[in-house]
C-alpha cells in the first residue's frame, strides 16, 4: 500500500482557456482528515471530480492508495466514498429503500446487505426516517442519507464536497461529530468548506487553493499563530484600572499600535513575531505601572490568515509579473498543449 491515501503530482485541468486546475501537488496521509478551502471557482470540485475518476485531468496525475485515477478508475471507486454537493435521489422512494438500491448496486447479497445498510442507517441516525422519502427531506437529514450512501461499501477515503453547505447549526455540530467518528475509525477524509472555523476544529491539515493553484499546506494551529500579512501580532491586555491608561501608554511606544479598547484594557498589535520582544513590552508596562492582570497573544481566525496568504500571493505576483510578450511573436503555448493524458477508452461512468 502506498504511504500516502491521496497523491496528486502536477495536475492541471483547463476547460478551453480557463485554468481550473493549474498544476497543484499534495499529498495526504492514510488515516487523516485534510480541509481543502478555497473561493468559489477557485478548482475545489474540478480537483475533486478528479480524484473521485469522475473526470480526467489535462496533464498530470492523481492515485488513491497508491492507485492511478485515471487508468484503474474500477479500483479506485472501490477505495473512495464520494459525496458531492450535489445529488440526485428519487420520487416515491424511501430512505430505506434508497439505501438498499445502492447497496444491491455495490453487489450486496442477502443477510449481508440488510446487515451493511442496518450498520449505516444507525451510525448517520437514519432509523427513525426509514419510511420518509428521500426527496422530502431537511437538508440536515439529506446529508446524512448522502453521507450513508457513501459509506455502504466502507471505503478507505472519503471525500467529501462541500458538506456543511446549507445546514443549520445543529446540523453542522451532527455532521462533525460523524466526521470526528469516522478519523478515529482510520478513514482519510478530505473535505471542501467554506466555513473554515469548523474545518479548524476537525481537520489535520488545511489545503488552500486559490485560482486553480495550491496556495499552502499546513496544519491549522500554525496559521492561528502566524503572524499577520505585515508580520505583526495581536495581543490581548487586561488591566486593574482604567482602562484607557493602556490607549495612552502605547502611543508613548515605538513599534506598538493600540487597536481596539476593551472594558478593562484592549487589543494592541506587536510588529514582531519574537516573544521575546513582547516580555520586553510586559516588563516596561510593568515598569511603568500599567497595573497589567492579563497578557496573551491572540489567535488569528483562520478566515483572517487565508485572506493574508493571498494578499501576500498578490503581493509576489505583482513584484515578479513577467513583462507583455513582444508584439509580432507568437505566445509560449500552454504546457498541457505538449504532454495530453493518455486516457483509456470507456472508463467514465
Amino acid at each position: 500500500m502506498s504511504d500516502s491515501a491521496i497523491t496528486v503530482h502536477n495536475l492541471y485541468r483547463f476547460f478551453g482557456p480557463l485554468q481550473a486546475v493549474n498544476g497543484i501537488s499534495f499529498e495526504i496521509p492514510h488515516g487523516s482528515v485534510c480541509g481543502f478551502v478555497g473561493a468559489n471557482g477557485a478548482g475545489k470540485t474540478t480537483a475533486m471530480r478528479i480524484l473521485a475518476s469522475l473526470d480526467y485531468p489535462t496533464m498530470g496525475h492523481a492515485e488513491i492508495c497508491g492507485i492511478n485515477v485515471v487508468h484503474h478508475p474500477a479500483e479506485v471507486r472501490r477505495l473512495i466514498g464520494w459525496m458531492p454537493d450535489h445529488f440526485g435521489n428519487y420520487d416515491n422512494m424511501t430512505v430505506l429503500e434508497y439505501l438498499d438500491f445502492y447497496a444491491r448496486a455495490l453487489g450486496y447479497k442477502g443477510a449481508e446487505r440488510r446487515q451493511r445498510i442496518d450498520e449505516v442507517m444507525d451510525f448517520t441516525d437514519l432509523v427513525p426516517l426509514a419510511d420518509r422519502f428521500s426527496n422530502k427531506l431537511s437538508k440536515g437529514m439529506t446529508q446524512r442519507l448522502c453521507l450513508g450512501r457513501s459509506l455502504l461499501h466502507d471505503p478507505q477515503v472519503l471525500i467529501m464536497d462541500e458538506p456543511a453547505a446549507g445546514l443549520d447549526p445543529k446540523a453542522r455540530v451532527e455532521l462533525k461529530h460523524l466526521i470526528r467518528v469516522l478519523a478515529k475509525e482510520g478513514k482519510t477524509i478530505f473535505i471542501s468548506s467554506h466555513i473554515l472555523s469548523e474545518l479548524g476544529e476537525m481537520c489535520d491539515s488545511l489545503l488552500f487553493i486559490n485560482n486553480g493553484r495550491i496556495v499552502h499546506h499546513g496544519d491549522a494551529e500554525s496559521l492561528k499563530r502566524s503572524s499577520d500579512a505585515l508580520g505583526g501580532v495581536l495581543y490581548d491586555v487586561q488591566l486593574d484600572g482604567d482602562p484607557q491608561a493602556l490607549s495612552d501608554w502605547t502611543v508613548l511606544q515605538p513599534n506598538i499600535e493600540f487597536l481596539e479598547s476593551r472594558k478593562t484594557g484592549g487589543r494592541i498589535r506587536i510588529d514582531t513575531e519574537d516573544p521575546s520582544k513582547a516580555a520586553d513590552i510586559l516588563s516596561r508596562m510593568i515598569r511603568d505601572n500599567l497595573r497589567v492582570i492579563d497578557f496573551h497573544r491572540e489567535q488569528r481566525n483562520l478566515e483572517d490568515a487565508f485572506i493574508d496568504i493571498l494578499a501576500n500571493l498578490e503581493k509576489d505576483q505583482n513584484f515578479t509579473h513577467a513583462p507583455p510578450p513582444i508584439p509580432g511573436q507568437p505566445a509560449t503555448p500552454p504546457p498541457h498543449a505538449e504532454v495530453p493524458v493518455t486516457v483509456p477508452d470507456s472508463t467514465l461512468p
